[in-house]
C-alpha cells in the first residue's frame, strides 16, 4: 500500500502499560479496544459529579443528564451519516442489535419458504439469531461462499439471490480475515430481489468513514467497546420507515405511550426499542469515544492499521512455518497459524513477552471449518499500534520456534 499514516497515540491509553510500567503490546483490538483517558474521564464524571437518571426527573441535574444522553444519539447519527437521530437505537452491543432485528423485523416479515442469506465468514452473532428466527418462522438459510483470498463472493451472491430471499446479513469487515465487503454492491444485489441488507459493522465502525445513505443498507450495527468506548452499549441504525413498522423488542418502562391493564400503546421509535433504564454512563463515554475517533479521522485509522497489517504479513511470509489467511490488503487484522504449534500455546508464550494476541476460533467456527483449522492466531491493530508491536510479536514467534524446535 503506497499511502501511510503514522499515529502516535500510545500515551493516551493508560492500559498499554504493564503493572511494572513496561510496554504492553496489545494486538487484540478486534476483540475489544483499549480506552483513551478522555473516555475513562467521561465515564468517571458521568458516574460521579454528573450522575442522575434520564427521561424521568424534573430536577435540574436529571434534565441536564437527559440532554447529554440524547446528544449522544445525535452524535452517533452524525458519526455514521444517518439521516435522522430517530434512526439510532441504543442497544447493549451489536449482538443485541442483530437479535432485535431478528426478533422484531424478522418475526413480523418472514414466513415459511422465505430465505435468509449469510456468508461463510460471519461471526456467530450474525449466524445464531438468524437460525433461531428460521426455526420460529420456517424460513431457510443459505450461505454465500468466499473467494480464494477470503472475500465474500459477490459474483456468487448476485447469481444466487432470489425473490425468496427477504434478508441478507453480512459482515462489513471480517473479524478473522480483515476482508472488507463491497457494501454498495451487496446492497444493490439484495435490493434487486427485494431483500433487506443488514451489515455487522463491529470491525468497520472503528476504522472506516461511514455514511448510511451511501452504503444503502437497511440495518447497521456496531459495539462501542470496539470503538474505544465502554462495554454495555452499542448502536442499531435502521431506516426510519423500517423502525416505524417494527413491533417492540422488549416491554417495560420508557418504551410506552400509555399503559392500562386492558391495553398498552407504545412510544415511537427509537424509544419503542429501549425498554428500562438506559445505559446512562456508558452513553457519556461513547460520546467521548466518537469525538476522539472523529478528531483523528476514521480514514486515517484505516490507512494506519491496514499499513501495519500489510507490514506484518510481509514479515510473516518470510517464516516458513507460518500460514497466512485472508486477503493481502486487510483492515488491520492478520490471522495465521504456525506449523506444529497450537494457537493457544503461541498465545501463552507471547503473553510471557508482554504481547497480547487472540488465539481460538474467534466466534467464527464455520469459517474455521472452511479454512481447515480448529483455530488461528490473530493479531489485530488499533490506532495506538505501531512498529514496536510488530517487532515484539516477531520476537515472540522466534522464541516459540526455538521452544518447539
Amino acid at each position: 500500500m503506497s499511502e501511510t499514516v503514522v499515529l502516535d497515540r500510545k500515551a493516551d491509553f493508560p492500559g498499554l502499560l504493564t503493572a511494572d510500567g513496561k510496554p504492553w503490546h496489545y494486538l487484540d483490538t478486534a476483540a475489544t479496544a483499549q480506552k483513551p483517558q478522555m473516555v475513562i474521564d467521561a465515564m468517571s464524571h458521568a458516574l460521579g459529579r454528573d450522575y442522575a437518571t434520564v427521561h424521568r426527573g424534573v430536577y435540574a441535574r436529571s434534565a441536564e443528564m437527559t440532554r447529554a444522553y440524547e446528544a449522544v444519539r445525535r452524535r452517533a447519527a452524525e458519526f455514521i451519516g444517518a439521516k435522522s437521530e430517530n434512526e439510532i437505537v441504543f442497544v447493549r452491543g451489536a449482538t443485541e442489535g442483530i437479535n432485535l432485528v431478528a426478533e422484531s423485523w424478522g418475526g413480523a416479515n418472514l414466513t415459511p419458504g422465505d430465505r435468509i442469506m449469510l456468508s461463510m465468514l460471519e461471526h456467530h452473532s450474525n449466524i445464531v439469531p438468524w437460525q433461531m428466527l428460521a426455526q420460529r418462522t420456517g424460513a431457510e438459510i443459505d450461505v454465500c461462499p468466499l473467494t480464494e483470498d477470503g472475500q465474500v463472493d459477490l459474483d456468487w451472491l448476485e447469481t444466487n439471490l432470489t425473490e425468496q430471499h427477504k434478508l441478507v446479513a453480512l459482515a462489513h469487515v471480517s473479524n478473522v480475515l480483515g476482508s472488507v465487503l463491497d457494501a454498495k454492491r451487496a446492497a444493490k444485489a439484495a435490493h434487486a430481489v427485494g431483500a433487506r441488507l443488514l451489515l455487522d459493522g463491529c470491525q468497520a465502525a472503528p476504522r472506516m468513514r461511514l455514511a448510511m445513505q451511501e452504503l444503502d443498507c437497511d440495518f447497521y450495527v456496531f459495539s462501542a467497546h470496539k470503538l474505544y468506548g465502554p462495554t454495555g452499549i452499542g448502536v442499531l441504525w435502521a431506516r426510519e420507515e423500517l423502525l416505524d413498522g417494527m413491533p417492540p423488542y422488549q416491554g417495560g418502562g420508557a418504551m410506552i405511550d400509555r399503559v392500562t391493564f386492558g391495553k398498552t400503546t407504545y412510544a415511537p421509535p427509537p424509544q419503542r426499542f429501549e425498554a428500562g433504564t438506559p445505559m446512562i454512563t456508558e452513553a457519556a463515554a461513547l460520546h467521548a469515544a466518537l469525538d476522539y475517533v472523529d478528531a483523528i479521522g476514521p480514514q486515517a485509522l484505516f490507512v494506519h492499521e491496514s499499513g501495519l497489517a500489510a507490514q506484518l504479513r510481509d514479515e510473516l511470509r518470510q517464516i516458513n512455518s507460518i500460514r497466512l489467511f485472508g486477503p493481502d490488503e486487510s483492515a488491520g487484522i492478520v490471522s495465521f497459524e504456525m506449523a506444529g504449534v497450537h494457537p493457544h500455546d503461541l498465545g501463552t508464550i507471547l503473553d510471557e513477552e508482554n504481547v497480547a494476541i487472540r488465539a481460538g476460533h474467534h466466534c467464527a467456527q464455520p469459517l474455521m471449518g472452511h479454512l481447515g483449522v480448529p483455530a488461528t492466531a490473530r493479531a489485530s491493530f488499533g490506532l495506538y499500534s505501531d512498529e514496536s508491536d510488530i517487532a515484539a510479536l516477531l520476537r515472540g514467534i522466534e522464541r516459540t520456534k526455538r521452544i518447539f524446535g
